[in-house]
């Protein structure tokens, strides 16, 4: 029994971090009243991706081999379930990609240091094992998948229109999110009591709130925190409940060190490589990454003669979730537009 001992604690990390993946999958897959925020019904295709620095990735693709591609690109600690309102909403007629991040779900985090210029590389080896050659497909990202995508312009510009029909970026931005943050009352925010003036977050109490590793237990302060900050107090409890859960799912060591990441984020002007039709979603009440964001990329891609449409949904930093009607009928426009557009008469 003694001889046994030593054995039996030497494998409990590796039972526990095992009992931990098994309960990251179940907060993922939970089901719910709203159709739209469960497991797609239609199958989906497993694709192997190994990035160049050997870490695997979890990639789906859901949807007829042969549809128009859509391609989703998710933000700081989320997974592909996150995109399920998505998924659920176009796999019918086109072909959706949605992948997991390094260190997000079921993707390896590897040990390459952070940055975007990484995650760029990521999202190579995905199109490049996702698409044929010479086929181009929607691009679309999320927050940190929205940065995703613009790093990747930025970094191998050639690939944007060799790879992309369009781009749709929502939540999203290119730099200084201590600086704009609303998040953290009361900075950044005009106030009254000081005649409209505002305290600016500083950027170490900024930077240490984003790379600590913090843990969301289900509790009603917590949700209602996260609804409040992430979401709008208007959010459906469901939507509330399907958010959270996704964020749960992540390691709070990956969501720190993403955090980190987030922090000392520049992009500069990346976007300006986004030479694709572009659209921006912002939402109206965004405390993560406020409208003036998008708002700053907005300028950029009018500048470079991209931008197609730029609304701003009255949503927190959720909106593909929140709104996901609406954010839905606008990637459909986006679909429309390159897959089925309209030929001129006369």
């Amino acid at each position: 029994m003694r001889a046994m001992l030593p054995t039996a604690l030497a494998s409990l990390p590796t039972q526990l971090r095992g009992m931990l993946d098994v309960h990251r999958a179940n907060l993922r897959s939970r089901t719910y009243q709203n159709a739209a925020l469960n497991p797609p019904t239609v199958p989906h295709d497993v694709i192997p991706v190994t990035t160049p620095d050997g870490v695997k990735l979890r990639v789906h693709a859901y949807g007829p081999a042969d549809g128009d591609v859509i391609v989703l690109v998710h933000g700081w600690t989320c997974a592909i379930e996150y995109w399920y309102p998505q998924i659920n909403a176009f796999a019918g007629e086109y072909r959706v990609i949605a992948y997991d991040q390094r260190g997000h779900g079921e993707s390896e985090l590897g040990s390459s240091p952070l940055d975007c210029d990484l995650l760029a590389d990521d999202l190579c080896a995905v199109l490049d094992a996702a698409l044929r050659p010479g086929q181009r497909a929607v691009l679309v990202g999320h927050s940190l998948g929205g940065m995703t995508l613009q790093a990747w312009a930025g970094k191998h510009p050639d690939r944007v229109t060799a790879q992309a029909e369009a781009v749709l970026l929502s939540n999203t931005g290119p730099h200084s999110l201590i600086a704009e943050t609303t998040v953290v009352p009361p900075f950044n925010k005009p106030l009254s009591w000081l005649g409209g003036r505002t305290i600016p977050l500083p950027f170490w109490f900024g930077r240490l709130g984003l790379g600590t590793p913090i843990v969301f237990p289900p509790i009603a302060p917590v949700r209602w925190v996260f609804a409040r900050q992430i979401m709008t107090l208007d959010a459906p409890r469901e939507l509330v409940d399907f958010s959270m859960a996704v964020v749960r799912s992540c390691p709070a060591s990956v969501r720190a060190k993403f955090g980190f990441l987030l922090a000392d984020m520049h992009l500069g002007d990346s976007a300006r490589n986004l030479v694709v039709p572009t659209t921006l979603l912002a939402g109206e009440f965004d405390d993560m990454t406020p409208p003036v964001h998008s708002e700053q990329l907005a300028e950029i891609l009018a500048e470079v003669g991209s931008l197609v449409r730029y609304e701003v949904l009255p949503t927190g930093h959720l909106g593909n979730v929140e709104a996901y009607e609406r954010f839905n009928a606008e990637l459909g426009r986006v679909l429309e537009s390159v897959y089925r557009p309209v030929e001129a008469v006369g």
